[in-house]
């Protein structure tokens, strides 16, 4: 059975652009896996890092997949770390790549490392703007609410800018 997820991508190290270019092109290549939507690129502020942190770029895709939650997560934080190189860290760090989990399908998961939809999402603009792309309507499971009502009642004064084609 085939389930759509939505995912996040960030990076603010190396060639930005690129490292999300190859993210995209990495999650293709996940057997049993189709990327099926892909957002603009917004460049934004660094939440809950320092100031002289470099600037972000993020986007979403919708996932079309085979692969139950625990697998794509699997091999969301395979592609962190093997292709990008990314190591644990406690505390926020800048990165090449940074893929989160945001939604799959409507179900919702709450496990010791799997939250599902990412426990985060609804704060952040960084996240809504882009997914609000790909996916306005979808809708959120805990809120009931359409990705688009939530970010249009977000109270956030993040920073986020669309990437000029």
């Amino acid at each position: 059975m085939e389930t759509e997820a939505y995912i996040a991508l960030g990076s603010n190290l190396g060639d930005r652009k690129l490292n999300l270019l190859r993210a995209v092109s990495e999650l293709g290549r996940l057997a049993g896996c189709r990327v099926t939507a892909i957002s603009r690129f917004y460049e934004t502020a660094p939440v809950g890092m320092s100031a002289e942190t470099p600037p972000f770029l993020n986007g979403a895709l919708r996932l079309t997949t085979g692969l139950g939650p625990r697998d794509l997560l699997h091999e969301l934080q395979r592609i962190e770390q093997q292709v990008f190189g990314r190591r644990a860290s406690p505390t926020a760090i800048s990165r090449r790549m940074d893929l989160d989990l945001l939604l799959f399908g409507r179900q919702v998961l709450t496990e010791p490392d799997l939250t599902v939809p990412h426990p985060r999402m609804l704060q952040r603009r960084f996240v809504l703007q882009p997914l609000a792309d790909i996916a306005p309507q979808a809708v959120e499971p805990l809120t009931g609410r359409t990705i688009a009502e939530l970010l249009a009642n977000l109270q956030s004064d993040e920073r986020v800018t669309p990437l000029e084609p």
